[in-house]
């Protein structure tokens, strides 16, 4: 690896260092020492971002699809570097690192492309009546501006598609809109090395320095500064429930409240139902497995339930899913934090009598194994610890007395990000009963496929109902994120030559 991180915040084009410096925990390779962010540098960034929305914000669809395109292409320059430190600091393995660094400027090219289309401005155009009558209609055009500059988090478990240059900081510039990213502390080297390519963007551009600036750690205090900044129009989060509930409530209470469009977690529930059960539960028993121990269970997607009838079938699928696990090795996690909270979550479910384990494996350090458990639907229902996230290699098999019953327990979830029914022909009157119940937990329902792995295209949508996120009616992922920072603004005979070029 040629890149060594020097340690300073990016804000509004100059790297900046500081008197507090904290380490950063690789998994692997050596640490290396950050300046810690501060209110102060926080105030800077976001004051130049307000100041850079007033010729950014108004710049052409042209001048900004080719920033976007200038970042992809900065990422890509420095692929090698940004694999090498990624993998030092989550532990993550390079073919991960290298398809989320695909992933990323992908999505700043697909932004790029949404805007020249133009269809995003959602552009209506109401003409004027002078002689209607009683009363005249004026003429009124519509169209979708963005909000000002937007704050956004950088996310543990995606240190390059959910962080500095990910698909919330892609469509807020899409938009028009500066940002301010924290820095995860989780992965501050890569952040540093994204955050290089920006700027060498801003340069080649000729953009305001002020469109993005970059504040690495701090403590809560530096979070609460960025999100109740006066200039600061809304938030873009991918987190925990309890860290993005705090920063949310934060948002409401501001003298002038803005959105918070957070994304916080999903135990993706799967309904197994029983034409595929006797058709083919050990393939997706296996399968399953898969999906819940990929990037050692550290995704949103992850399926950490799945809904079985009782019987020798459901009794066969869990033998086959356990079969599975017993080929996973341990692997490592994100952070220590993490590991801890995920040893944690285990003990939960351990000292519940009516859970059964299934299938077990020590963790330690920061290395997390594997675990299987198994639990009457009554129980479930009574125990809502059981329906909690664990993050990490961890799931819980809910065994239903028959199949109807699972329309009932399919009431009893909160949202989720995603639900999952696996299907054959013979359970189409079961799905169609399904279906209603899950469109109203989650964001996206999927049939005999597994929840992880989200495109980016116009079509997707990664978010749902609280407390999967903080917003149902948005996607922090796809085309349709965009819209999370524009309003719309309708002009009324405003004459040629005043009209924003995007109406003339």
């Amino acid at each position: 690896m040629t890149f060594t991180p020097h340690g300073r915040h990016l804000i509004a084009g100059e790297w900046v260092g500081g008197e507090e410096f904290f380490e950063n925990e690789p998994a692997f390779g050596p640490a290396h020492r950050f300046s810690m962010g501060t209110v102060d540098l926080v105030e800077r960034a976001a004051e130049a971002a307000e100041e850079a929305f007033w010729s950014y914000g108004y710049a052409s669809r042209k001048d900004r699809a080719a920033f976007l395109t200038a970042i992809a292409d900065g990422i890509e320059a420095r692929g090698a570097d940004i694999t090498a430190i990624g993998c030092q600091e989550t532990g993550l393995p390079e073919a991960r690192l290298n398809g989320e660094r695909a992933r990323t400027t992908g999505q700043l090219r697909l932004f790029a492309e949404t805007i020249l289309k133009g269809d995003y401005l959602d552009r209506r155009h109401d003409p004027a009546l002078p002689d209607r009558k009683p009363l005249p209609r004026p003429d009124l055009r519509l169209m979708q501006r963005p909000i000002g500059p937007v704050a956004v988090f950088g996310a543990s478990n995606f240190p390059l598609a959910f962080s500095v240059a990910g698909g919330d900081t892609a469509a807020a510039l899409a938009a028009g809109c500066p940002v301010v990213v924290k820095g995860h502390s989780a992965h501050p080297g890569t952040s540093e090395i994204v955050a290089e390519a920006i700027h060498e963007a801003v340069q080649s551009c000729g953009v305001h320095p002020g469109v993005f600036s970059l504040v690495q750690g701090g403590r809560r205090e530096v979070g609460s500064a960025l999100v109740t900044h006066p200039r600061i129009r809304a938030v873009g989060f991918t987190g925990s429930l309890g860290g993005g509930r705090a920063l949310f409530d934060l948002c409401a209470r501001r003298p002038e409240p803005i959105p918070f469009f957070g994304e916080l977690g999903s135990v993706n529930p799967m309904f197994l139902l029983p034409g595929a059960l006797a058709a083919r539960g050990a393939e997706i028993g296996a399968g399953w497995a898969a999906s819940m121990t990929g990037s050692a269970g550290q995704l949103c997607t992850n399926p950490g339930i799945t809904v079985v009838p009782e019987g020798a079938e459901g009794d066969a699928f869990v033998a086959a899913t356990a079969a599975a696990l017993r080929d996973v090795a341990p692997q490592v996690m994100l952070t220590a934090g993490m590991a801890r909270a995920y040893r944690e979550g285990k003990e939960r479910f351990d000292s519940r009598n009516a859970v059964r384990p299934v299938f077990t494996s020590e963790s330690g350090g920061r290395m997390a194994g594997p675990n299987l458990y198994e639990v009457p639907a009554a129980a479930f229902l009574e125990d809502h610890a059981l329906s909690e996230e664990v993050f990490g290699p961890l799931s819980l098999v809910v065994r239903v007395p028959a199949p109807d019953d699972m329309v009932a327990l399919a009431r009893g979830f909160e949202g989720q990000l995603t639900a999952t029914i696996h299907m054959d022909a013979p359970d189409t009157d079961l799905a169609r009963r399904l279906l209603p119940v899950l469109e109203r937990k989650a964001g996206r329902v999927l049939v005999n496929g597994f929840p992880t792995g989200v495109e980016v295209v116009d079509a997707m949508v990664h978010g749902g109902p609280y407390p999967a996120s903080t917003n149902f009616g948005a996607t922090s992922v796809g085309t349709m994120s965009i819209r999370r920072f524009l309003r719309p603004v309708c002009y009324q005979n405003i004459p040629e030559g005043v009209l924003p070029a995007d109406l003339e």
